[in-house]
């Protein structure tokens, strides 16, 4: 075998169904525009064909940062439409504010909103046909493969699993092959190669661990003389991967074990969110919060806000706002959590807790950039270092901004964590959290926040 003395970079072929999707994509977008200008007896000008193809760049731009037109095969189709979704409400925000400085373009918002309308209901209807009729025809044989795990790793089995419950995905499974004596197989890796050589196995997945490195080189040559396509199941998952994904610097691949969600369109995407919800919800609790203010000023001595130094995104210190519940203004070394029945804590003070209300000028926070709306709870410094040391993992919670609500808290882990147990699910879900981040993931929350967020029996 010869050894290359330089790598080539990787390329990706493109599949029938991508091709197909692209091209519905682009007839569905002009073909609604269309529509909606007959149906609103609009004569069809040259300046909606520029709002049709400004749209159009803008979204495959989009979908190329996204990956969104990869394989979807084994993918479940809610995350597929829910990025459709993603990238054609971006995509027309972006065209909408680019062509509203033209002057000539006058298209009023109900055009906009019709053709995002109906270009939606028929995007959304061509990915569920195009998903059907790809599920319909490997039910009756066509576009078939017939895989095989080499192995004996958990990963590899899952997969099976999911390829038995999937039968429209099109992957007939034929078992898993390895030498571990006593273990259930469908043979070894003698048997798996001369099925290969036979023609009865189309994907061999390779799961096996790190430290058999000789074994998994072996398998590699002698599947080289097959047909079969030979697939890595990387063994990542002895680790507590955060964001794990395969990517490519410069032409070699690699895998990231621990990575932010927020980089790319995700960071656009979510610096937006921010923006539009803080200053949505801070024109409309302006008078609660001059209320508060006056109800903290004039019942205690001391100043209305109380700013705390707090770990922002990658472990950056930020100043955190609340409303002063208590009577002492702890921001040292030490600090010692609120416990039930605190005497530190204000009459006033305590009714702001209970509800949440004291963390009120946190949207200022998120408004200004240091935070986000739903993200990893801020903890005091002093609770940073003693907790870093204690829990494994516990700075991975800093690879996105902290925020005003978080999944560990709609699940009932907030307040005072007087064992190290309540702190170590705390950050099981905030790493939860960041490992699933979507922008319908944090519409969720804010959602349950309203309902189980604000009042808790552990606040106080």
């Amino acid at each position: 075998m010869t050894t290359l003395t330089t790598r080539e970079r990787a390329k990706t072929n493109a599949s029938l169904i991508s091709m197909v999707q692209r091209f519905s994509d682009i007839t569905i977008m002009f073909g609604g525009l269309w529509v909606v200008c007959k149906g609103a007896e609009l004569p069809f000008l040259y300046l909606h064909l520029l709002m049709a193809l400004l749209t159009l760049v803008v979204f495959q731009m989009i979908g190329g940062m996204t990956d969104f037109y990869r394989s979807w095969r084994g993918v479940r189709i809610n995350t597929e439409l829910l990025l459709l979704l993603q990238n054609w409400t971006l995509a027309l925000i972006f065209s909408a504010g680019l062509l509203a400085f033209n002057d000539d373009f006058n298209n009023s918002a109900t055009v906009w909103l019709a053709w995002y309308a109906l270009s939606t209901c028929g995007m959304v209807g061509c990915r569920i046909f195009i998903r059907s009729t790809a599920g319909w025809l490997r039910n009756r044989g066509y576009n078939t493969r017939r895989v095989a795990v080499a192995g004996n790793l958990p990963a590899g089995q899952m997969l099976l699993e999911s390829f038995r419950n999937q039968p429209w995905l099109g992957y007939e499974v034929v078992g898993v092959y390895h030498d571990t004596p006593g273990a259930k197989a469908v043979g070894d890796y003698q048997q798996l190669i001369d099925d290969a050589r036979a023609g009865k196995i189309h994907n061999v997945y390779i799961a096996l661990s790190m430290k058999e490195e000789a074994c998994i080189r072996t398998l590699v040559r002698e599947l080289a003389d097959t047909t079969c396509s030979v697939i890595l199941i990387p063994d990542v998952f002895t680790f507590n991967i955060l964001h794990s994904r395969i990517d490519e610097v410069n032409g070699v691949p690699v895998v990231p074990l621990y990575d932010t969600p927020l980089s790319g369109i995700n960071r656009v995407i979510k610096r937006l969110e921010d923006i539009v919800l803080s200053s949505f919800i801070l024109l409309l609790i302006s008078p609660v919060l001059v209320c508060i203010a006056l109800a903290v000023r004039l019942t205690s001595p001391g100043p209305v806000i109380f700013r705390q130094t707090r770990y922002g995104m990658d472990g950056k210190p930020i100043m955190v706002w609340k409303f002063r519940s208590m009577r002492v203004m702890e921001n040292d070394r030490v600090v010692t959590q609120a416990t039930q029945n605190d005497p530190r804590v204000t009459r006033v003070g305590s009714f702001l807790r209970r509800t949440s209300l004291d963390e009120l000028p946190q949207f200022i926070n998120v408004l200004t950039g240091g935070m986000s709306i739903v993200g990893p709870r801020p903890h005091a410094v002093a609770h940073n270092e003693q907790y870093r040391q204690l829990i494994e993992g516990y700075m991975l919670r800093h690879k996105v901004k902290p925020g005003i609500t978080g999944w560990a808290q709609i699940n009932g882990w907030r307040g005072e964590t007087d064992t190290l147990e309540k702190m170590e699910k705390r950050v099981e879900f905030d790493l939860e959290y960041i490992r699933e981040w979507s922008l319908w993931f944090d519409i969720r929350i804010v959602f349950l926040t309203i309902f189980k967020g604000f009042v808790n029996k552990a606040a106080y």
